[in-house]
Order: structure tokens, then sequence, then C-alpha cells
């Protein structure tokens, strides 16, 4: 079956801008969603309590390349008694655009320390953003609670 010079010269136009094209795909890094990025976590935070339990502290999120200082503020119900001072570390997922990191988290959780120890905490917020962290705490303390943290961008 014979084809029309016309359809042949449009398949060989076609061929290197499509070559090109794949070319131009293959060579393009890969970014993730908007909706799965993830930000980077720093904070302090001072605990004090017994019975009930009261924190807060500063931190930032780093989040496409921008950092954003935030404030955080929360209490724990539970058995609390003593007080620490820890600066932990971590990732936060599910942000979508950089207002929903602001929130109010739930947290269960325990920990014990005498003068030194490591903390480790797992956040998550109404809007589905998930915060991990861990870190070093000092001082004395001994809990096991249910905890209600809030942060609020400055």
């Amino acid at each position: 079956m014979q084809q029309s010079p016309e359809r042949h010269a449009r398949r060989r136009a076609f061929r290197p801008i499509a070559l090109l094209l794949l070319a131009l795909g293959l060579t393009m890094p890969a970014t993730p969603s908007f909706a799965q990025a993830a930000g980077h976590v720093t904070a302090k935070i001072v605990k004090a309590g017994l019975l009930v339990g009261g924190g807060g502290g500063r931190g930032v999120l780093t989040y496409r390349g921008k950092a954003y200082p935030f404030k955080i503020s929360g209490l724990s119900f539970g058995i609390t008694v003593g007080a620490t001072v820890g600066r932990l570390d971590g990732r936060a997922s599910g942000i979508r655009e950089v207002g929903d990191f602001a929130g109010t988290y739930s947290s269960v959780g325990g920990g014990f320390a005498l003068v030194g120890g490591i903390n480790g905490v797992h956040l998550r917020n109404e809007k589905g953003v998930t915060i991990v962290l861990q870190g070093p705490k000092a001082g004395l303390e001994l809990a096991a609670n249910i905890s209600q943290i809030t942060i609020t961008l400055r």
C-alpha cells in the first residue's frame, strides 16, 4: 500500500518534534505535587506540670525554601510531674498550603527524663497535617497524658 507524498512528509516532520518532546520529558526533574510536599520543622519547647501540664515554645517551619516562624502553646492532661526543655527536629507532611500548618494538634503519649533523655512526638491537626519530631530533652519529668498543642504562625 502506497502512502501519499504529503502524508509521508508530515510523518517525517513529526518525528523530530516527537523526539524533542521525549528528550525534554526525560530530562525534566520529577517534582512532588503540592499536596505531597513536606516541610522541615525545628522547635524548642519548655514544659512543666503537676497533674495538669503546660508548655510553650517557638520553632521554624522550612517549607518550599522559605522559613516560617511559629509559636507553640499547649496543655496536657493525665499524669504529669516535673519540668523539661527540649529541642526537637523533624518533618511536617500533608501540607497543601503553608496556612495548613497552623492549628490544633492532638497527641497521646508519655515519657520519662531524669536530667536528660530523648523526646519524640507524633502530632496531627484537623487539616490533615502530620508532624513527627524527636530530639534531646533536659530536666526531670514523668508523664503519661493526652496533649493538645496549638501552633500559630507568626
